[in-house]
C-alpha cells in the first residue's frame, strides 16, 4: 500500500484520510466513527466499509498519531505504507545520516533508509508524507515525492538539467581562477615570472585583480558550498559543503585581510591565498560534475529497461485502428502487432502466429514461438509474423514495470556492511573539523616562521582533503551497478540484503518439479512388439487416454497431438482402479496400465523387460498397452529434464557450493535423476512443510543455504533460507516470498547471482578500502605529519584536486562491474 493517499494532519489541513484494517461489518464502521469522533480537532468522520477507509474533516488541528491511536485503542489498525522521496541537496555520506535521522524521528515512521547514489529515500511507516517533507526541509534539504505515474523520463531530465548547471559552474569557475593561479603561482612555474608581474602590473595590483576574480567565483559558482556549508554548521551538523565553505572561506579572508589591511597581521606573514580559494573551488566542481557523470551512468540499466517500453499500441475500437499512447490502453483492448515491432503491453495471444524474441526477459536468445493462447510480455519484439492480442496487464501492472519498479528498490537498498560505514560517518566531518583545528593550533604553537602562515593552509588542506562523499559512494554505487547489471542477465534482486547474503551460500538447495525439470510430463518412450504399428498403437493408446485427467494421459495426448495423429472414435470407457483404463477404439479392446494390469490380463510383460530395467534406472515408470489380448508396446512418461539443468549443477560446483534437492517424488525417482546430474544430497518424499524442515536441516548441517523453487508449495521453504529464489516462470506467490527471481525460468541463474553476488560484494570491499584507506593516509600528511622527518607539505590546491578524485575513484571503480560477465552465458536481457 502506498502512503501518497494519507494526509498530513496539520493545522492548516481540512481533511485527512487514513487507511483502516480489520473492519468485517457495520458495527465495525459505528465504532470506529465513535473513536476517531473523540479526537481533539475532528469535527466529522464518515468510514466506508468496502474502500476501507475513514475520511476525517476538522475544525482545528488535529494530532495524527492521536487518530491513529484511537484505530488502534478500539482492536483496528492502519497498514504502514512505504513512501519514495528524492532528496536533493546531499553530498556525502554525513549527509545519508542526517536525513535518516531526520525521517526516523517523524513519528509513525517505521523505518528509513536512504542512498546517496540515486538520491532516494524509502520510508515505511504510517507517518504523511507531508511531515517526511518538512523533517527534511528542516534538516536542511530538499525532498518531492515519486509519482509512480509520472513519466519514466522525467527523473532523468532532471539530472540532465543539474549535470547541465554543473558543467556551467565548473566553465565559469575555471575560467575566473585560472588568471587567479597564473598571477600568484606562475612565479613557481616560471623564473622571472614574478619580478615582470611586480614591474608591469604591480604586486599590490595583483592582489586586487586576485581580489576581484576570486570574489565572482566565491559569489557565483562558488556559492552552492556556502548556502548549503554554512546553515549546516550552524545547525552543529556539518557536511561536506561545510568543510569546503569553512576551508576556502579562510583563506579567502585571510587574503583579504592581507590586501586591504595587513596591519593586522604579524610582520612576515602578509601573504594571499587567493588561488587557493578559487582553484579549490574549480577543482570540487570538477570532481562533482565527474561524479555526477558517473553516477548517471551507474543507472543505466533502468534506463535501457524503460527504452524498452513501446511509446503507442495500435488498438481496435469501434471497428477502428487507433494509434494512442501506451498510458491510454486498457485492459481488455484488442492491439495488434506487427513485424518488427516491440508488444506495447503484456497480453494474450487472440489471432496470429509468430515469434517473440523474449531475451530481455529471460535471457534466452533464441525467440519463442506465439499462437493463440499463448501469453506475451510488453517490451519484448515481435520477428516475422503479425499479432493480435487482448490485453491483460497496463501500466504499473506489466511485467516489465513490475521489473523496473524491483530493480529501483534493490538499487535503493541497504546492504548490512553499511551500518559499519554509517557508524564512521557520523563523526567524520567533526573529526575533520576537530583535526584541522589542532593542526592550525600546533603550527601556530610549534611551527617555524611564519607560524601563522603554516598554521592556515595546513589547516586547510586538512579541511579540504577529506572525502566523506568517497566512503558515502563506496556501498550504494556498487549496489546500483551491480543489481542493474542482474536485471541484463536475468537476475532480479528484490531484496538489495540478499546480493550480500548469497556469496556466503555454502549449499543451493533445489526443488525438482519446475525447477530441474520442465514441470510438465511428455511421452519419452514408446517401443512397440512386433507385429504392431507404432503410430496406430499411438493413435489408440492416447484415444483411450483422452478421457482421462491424469498428467500422465495428457502427456500421451499430447505427444500424439504434436504427431499430426488423429484419434479414432472411441467407446466403453472404463477406469480400473490401481490398474489402469480400458476402452473400445475402432471395435478393437485396447486396455493400458501398469505390469500388475498386464499380468491380471493373463499377459506376459517379460518381452519387455530390458526396456522396463533401463526406464526404472532412468527414474521413469513404464506403462503397458495391449490391443485385443495381445500385448503390443511399452510406454514410458516422464518429466524431463531441462536441457540447461546439468550445466548449471556443474557450475555450482566449480563454484564451491553443494547441491541438494529437495522433492516430494518417490525415493527412487529422486535418486536416479540425482545420480544422473550428480547432485550432493537428496531430500524426498516431503510435503510442503518437510521442504521448510529439510532448508533448517541443511541450514544447520552447512551453512548459509539458498533454496530455489517455483510453485505455491516452495512459499514456505523460500521464506525459510537464507536466501530464497524463485524461477520467474513460478507462481506469483513463490516470487513474492523470495529475495531473488531467476527470469531465465532455468537453473542457469542460479550460479550468475552467486558469481554476481560475490563480484558486487568485492567491488564494494574495493571501494570501501580506498575511501578509508585514502582519508586515513592522507589527512595526516595534509596535517604535515611528514614535514619534521622529510620537509614535505601538501598544498590546498593538490589537496583539492586528490578529494575530487576519490570520489570519482570510487564511482568509476562500481562502472567496472556493468562489464561482469555470467559464469553461464546468458545473452544480454537489455540490448
Amino acid at each position: 500500500m502506498s502512503m501518497s493517499g494519507i494526509r498530513s494532519a496539520g493545522a492548516a489541513s481540512a481533511a485527512i484520510s487514513l487507511p483502516i484494517e480489520g473492519m468485517t461489518c457495520a458495527s465495525c464502521v459505528r465504532r470506529m466513527e465513535a473513536a476517531l469522533a473523540k479526537v481533539d480537532g475532528v469535527s466529522s468522520v464518515s468510514v466506508n466499509l468496502a474502500t476501507e477507509r475513514a475520511d476525517i474533516r476538522l475544525d482545528g488541528p488535529a494530532d495524527r498519531m492521536a487518530l491513529i491511536q484511537a484505530v488502534r485503542q478500539v482492536g483496528y489498525e492502519v497498514p504502514a505504507g512505504t513512501v519514495e522521496l528524492t532528496v536533493e541537496g546531499m553530498t556525502c555520506a554525513s549527509c545519508v545520516g542526517r536525513v535518516e535521522r531526520a525521517l526516523q524521528a517523524v513519528p509513525g515512521v517505521a523505518q528509513a533508509t536512504v542512498n546517496l547514489a540515486s538520491e532516494r529515500a524509502t520510508v515505511r511507516g504510517v507517518a504523511a508524507p507531508a511531515d517526511l517533507l518538512a523533517a527534511i526541509e528542516k534538516a536542511g534539504y530538499e525532498a518531492s515525492l515519486i509519482d509512480p505515474t509520472a513519466p519514466a523520463g522525467e527523473a532523468e531530465d532532471k539530472k540532465d538539467a543539474e549535470l547541465l548547471g554543473l558543467k556551467r559552474d565548473l566553465i565559469l569557475a575555471s575560467v575566473l581562477s585560472l588568471p587567479v593561479f597564473v598571477l600568484e603561482m606562475g612565479s613557481h612555474l616560471f623564473p622571472g615570472m614574478h619580478d615582470w608581474i611586480a614591474a608591469g602590473i604591480g604586486i599590490q595590483t595583483s592582489w586586487y585583480l586576485q581580489f576581484i576574480l576570486t570574489t565572482l567565483v566565491a559569489l557565483m559558482p562558488g556559492r552552492r558550498f556556502y548556502t548549503s556549508g554554512f546553515p549546516a554548521l550552524l545547525r552543529l551538523a556539518p557536511d561536506m559543503n561545510s568543510l569546503v565553505a569553512v576551508g576556502t572561506a579562510a583563506a579567502y579572508s585571510y587574503s583579504v585581510v592581507a590586501t586591504f589591511a595587513p596591519g593586522l597581521l604579524p610582520a612576515g606573514t602578509v601573504n594571499v591565498y587567493y588561488e587557493a580559494a578559487a582553484v579549490i573551488v574549480a577543482l570540487i566542481l570538477l570532481g562533482r560534475f565527474l561524479e555526477a557523470r558517473a553516477k548517471g551512468r551507474t543507472s543505466e540499466a533502468i534506463k535501457r529497461l524503460i527504452g524498452l517500453q513501446a511509446k503507442t499500441a495500435h488498438v481496435t475500437r469501434n471497428g477502428r485502428i487507433l494509434d494512442i499512447p501506451i498510458n491510454q490502453v486498457v485492459l481488455g483492448d484488442r492491439v495488434e502487432v506487427r513485424p518488427g515491432e516491440q508488444i506495447p503491453v503484456d497480453g494474450e495471444v487472440t489471432e496470429g502466429r509468430s515469434f517473440v524474441d523474449e531475451s530481455m526477459i529471460t535471457g534466452e536468445p533464441v525467440p519463442v514461438e506465439k499462437t493463440v493462447g499463448s501469453t506475451l510480455v510488453g517490451g519484448t519484439v515481435n520477428q516475422q509474423g503479425a499479432l493480435t492480442l487482448r490485453a491483460t496487464a497496463v501500466g504499473g501492472q506489466t511485467m516489465l514495470a513490475q521489473i523496473i519498479r524491483l530493480v529501483e528498490q534493490a538499487q535503493g537498498s541497504k546492504l548490512p556492511i553499511q551500518a559499519v560505514v554509517d557508524k564512521v560517518t557520523l563523526w567524520f566531518v567533526p573529526a575533520v573539523m576537530l583535526a584541522a583545528l589542532l593542526t592550525f593550533l600546533v603550527w601556530l604553537i610549534f611551527g617555524p616562521s611564519p607560524a601563522l602562515t603554516f598554521a592556515l593552509v595546513n589547516a586547510v588542506a586538512v579541511l579540504i582533503i577529506a572525502c566523506p562523499c568517497a566512503m558515502g559512494l563506496a556501498t550504494p554505487t556498487s549496489i546500483m551497478v551491480g543489481t542493474g547489471r542482474g536485471a541484463e542477465i536475468g537476475v532480479l534482486f528484490r531484496k538489495g540484503e540478499a546480493l550480500q547474503l548469497l556469496k556466503d551460500a555454502r549449499v543451493v538447495a533445489v526443488d525438482k518439479t519446475g525447477t530441474l525439470t520442465e514441470g510438465r510430463p511428455v511421452l519419452t518412450d514408446l517401443q512397440i512388439a512386433a507385429g504392431f504399428d507404432q503410430r496406430e498403437v499411438l493413435a489408440k493408446v492416447a484415444a483411450v487416454e483422452s478421457r482421462s485427467e491424469h498428467p500422465i494421459a495428457r502427456a500421451i495426448v499430447t505427444s500424439a497431438a504434436e504427431q499430426g495423429i488423429t484419434l479414432p472414435a472411441l467407446a466403453g470407457f472404463e477406469s480400473v482402479t490401481g490398474m489402469g483404463v480400458r476402452a473400445m477404439v475402432q471395435d478393437t479392446r485396447v486396455e493400458v496400465g501398469a505390469d500388475r494390469f498386464m499380468r491380471a490380463l493373463g499377459l506376459d510383460v517379460s518381452e519387455f523387460a530390458d526396456a522396463a530395467e533401463r526406464l526404472g534406472s532412468e527414474a521413469k515408470s513404464p506403462l503397458y498397452a495391449a490391443i485385443d489380448g495381445r500385448l503390443a508396446a511399452i510406454i514410458a512418461v516422464a518429466d524431463p529434464i531441462k536441457s540447461s539443468t546439468p550445466k548449471a549443477i556443474a557450475t555450482l560446483h566449480q563454484l564451491g557450493l553443494k547441491v541438494a534437492m529437495i522433492s516430494g517424488d518417490n525415493a527412487r525417482t529422486a535418486q536416479a535423476i540425482a545420480k544422473k546430474l550428480g547432485i550432493d544430497e537428496v531430500v524426498a518424499e516431503v510435503l510442503p512443510e518437510g521442504k521448510v524442515e529439510a532448508v533448517r536441516r541443511l541450514k544447520s548441517t552447512h551453512g548459509r543455504t539458498a533454496f530455489v523453487g517455483d510453485g505455491i508449495n516452495d512459499a514456505p521453504a523460500l521464506a525459510e533460507a537464507d536466501v530464497g529464489m524463485a524461477i520467474g516462470t513460478g507462481t506469483d506467490v513463490a516470487m513474492e516470498s523470495a529475495d531473488v527471481v531467476l527470469m531465465s525460468g532455468n537453473l542457469q541463474g542460479v550460479p550468475n547471482a552467486i558469481a554476481l553476488s560475490k563480484a558486487t560484494l568485492g567491488n564494494i570491499r574495493q571501494n570501501l578500502f580506498w575511501a578509508f584507506g585514502y582519508n586515513t593516509a592522507l589527512i595526516p600528511v595534509a596535517a604535515g605529519v611528514l614535514y619534521p622527518a622529510y620537509g614535505v607539505l601538501l598544498s590546498p590546491i593538490f589537496a583539492a584536486g586528490a578529494m575530487a578524485l576519490s570520489s570519482v575513484f570510487v564511482v568509476t571503480n562500481a562502472l567496472r562491474l556493468r562489464r561482469f560477465q555470467p559464469p553461464l552465458a546468458i545473452a544480454d536481457t537489455v540490448q
